[in-house]
C-alpha cells in the first residue's frame, strides 16, 4: 500500500466506529445470498446473534488503526487463521470475501465510497488476505506432514457417549477409515461439522480435545446449551445430545489452535477455567502431571456441584500432587444469580504469583475478571493464556 491509501484508509476509522457492524452486516447478508455454498461454513448462531457481524466489524476497525504496521495484529491473525484451518477455509474463497466486502462498502456508504477510497480498501485486503493465505498455507502444511494428519473433513465414528454432569457429555471417536490419528497439544481443538436439517445446511463447531492424545481416539465433551432470554438453544449442541448415539457418523477436521501448553517453559503453571471451559485443561494437567517437572494449580469454578463436570477425574489431579481448588457461584442447586468471580485470586495464586503461568478458559466476563486481576497482580503479559469459545471476544 502506498502512503495515500493508507490515508484514505484511515479516514474512514470514525466511520467504521459508527457503522461497522451495520457494513459487517450487510457484508454476510450479501456474500451469503450470492454464495449460499459458504451457508456451510458460518455458524448460524452467531450470525444470529450477532456475535459475527460484531466480530468482524471489530477486526476491520482494528485493521484500519493498525494499517501503517498490521504486525501488531499478528497474534489475533494466528488464533483466527488456527480457525479458518479447522474450517477449510482456502486461499480461493480470499476472493469471494474481497469482492463481497468491497461491494458493501460501496453500497453502505453511498457517495462517500469514491474509486479512491474502493482502491484503498482493495489495497489493504490484499494486504491482509496474503497474510492469511500465507499462514494457513502452512497450517495445512504441518496436518499433511503430521503423521495420521489430513486436511478437510474425515468421517469418525462414535464409539461411546459419557455423560459427565447434567449439561456436559462426552464423546469418544474413530475414525471411520481405522487408520492413524495426529498426536497434538494439549489444549487444541478440532472442528466437528453435522446437517441442521431446520436450517438446510451444515453446520460447523469447535471443540476442545478433553484429554491428552491417546493415537487411537479423540474425546470432545460437550455442553448442551440451552436457550436462555436472549439467546436460542444450540442447534448443534442439541443435536449431538439428543439424536447422535454409539456407532453415529460424524465428520472432524484435524486438530489445531494456538491455545496450548508452553512445553519449553519450566515455569509452575495454573489453570483458571469456569463452566465448561474446563475442557482443554483437562488434558493440560493430564500432560504436565505425565511430564511430573512442573507445580501444577487446578483451579475450576462451576454454577453448582450439578454441573461440575469431570470432578472425579480432578480429585485423581490432586492424588498425582496438583493443588485442586474447586468454587460454586450456587450451593445446593439453589437460583442464586450467577456471580463473575467465584473466587478471590488471592485464594489461589501459588507462592511465587508473578513467576507463574495462568492458562484461562470460560465466559467472558470470568477471564477478563482474572485476566485484569493477574494484570493488577503484577503477572506479565507474556505469562498470560486464554481461550474463547465462540466468535470475537478476546479477552481485553
Amino acid at each position: 500500500m502506498n502512503e495515500q491509501q493508507k490515508v484514505l484508509v484511515r479516514a474512514t476509522i470514525p466511520v467504521l466506529q459508527r457503522s461497522g457492524v451495520a457494513l459487517a452486516s450487510h457484508f454476510y447478508q450479501r456474500m451469503l445470498t450470492y454464495n449460499p455454498e459458504l451457508k456451510h461454513v458460518f455458524n448460524h448462531g452467531h450470525q444470529q446473534d450477532g456475535r459475527q457481524p460484531q466480530a468482524l466489524a471489530g477486526a476491520v476497525l482494528a485493521y484500519a488503526e493498525h494499517i501503517d504496521d498490521p504486525t501488531v495484529l499478528l497474534p489475533v491473525v494466528e488464533r483466527i487463521a488456527h480457525k479458518h484451518v479447522s474450517l477449510g477455509i482456502r486461499a480461493e474463497h480470499y476472493a469471494i470475501v474481497g469482492k463481497h466486502l468491497l461491494a458493501s462498502i460501496q453500497e453502505v456508504l453511498g457517495e462517500a465510497a469514491t474509486s479512491a477510497l474502493v482502491d484503498a480498501w482493495a489495497a489493504a485486503y490484499h494486504q491482509l488476505a496474503q497474510l492469511f493465505i500465507g499462514i494457513e498455507s502452512d497450517l495445512y502444511q504441518q496436518h499433511i506432514a503430521t503423521d495420521g494428519g489430513w486436511t478437510g473433513w474425515r468421517p469418525f465414528r462414535i464409539v461411546r457417549k459419557q455423560i459427565e454432569s447434567e449439561e456436559i457429555t462426552s464423546f469418544y471417536l474413530r475414525p471411520l477409515d481405522g487408520g492413524q490419528l495426529p498426536s497434538y497439544q494439549p489444549g487444541q481443538y478440532i472442528s466437528l461439522r453435522v446437517y441442521v436439517e431446520q436450517l438446510g445446511c451444515y453446520q460447523p463447531r469447535q471443540y476442545s480435545l478433553s484429554n491428552v492424545a491417546t493415537g487411537s481416539e479423540f474425546r470432545i465433551s460437550v455442553k448442551r446449551e440451552m436457550a436462555g432470554n436472549a439467546t436460542p438453544a444450540g442447534a448443534v449442541s442439541n443435536l449431538l445430545h439428543t439424536d447422535y448415539d454409539v456407532n453415529d457418523m460424524l465428520e472432524l477436521s484435524a486438530p489445531t489452535g494456538d491455545f496450548v501448553l508452553q512445553q519449553d517453559s519450566q515455569r509452575p503453571v495454573v489453570l483458571l477455567s469456569g463452566g465448561v471451559g474446563i475442557t482443554p485443561m483437562l488434558a493440560i494437567a493430564q500432560s504436565l502431571l505425565q511430564q511430573g517437572t512442573r507445580p501444577l494449580h487446578f483451579v475450576h469454578a462451576a454454577r453448582n456441584p450439578q454441573v461440575h463436570a469431570f470432578k472425579a477425574l480432578s480429585d485423581e489431579f490432586a492424588e498425582q500432587g496438583a493443588q485442586v481448588h474447586y468454587f460454586y457461584d450456587e450451593q445446593g442447586g439453589s437460583e442464586q444469580p450467577r456471580t463473575r468471580a467465584p473466587f478471590a485470586l488471592t485464594e489461589v495464586l501459588p507462592p511465587s504469583a508473578t513467576d507463574a503461568e495462568y492458562y484461562l478458559c470460560g465466559p467472558l466476563a470470568f477471564m477478563q475478571h482474572y485476566i485484569t486481576e493477574l494484570r493488577a497482580y503484577g503477572v506479565p503479559e507474556s505469562q498470560i493464556y486464554a481461550e474463547v469459545f465462540g466468535s470475537g471476544g478476546l479477552p481485553a
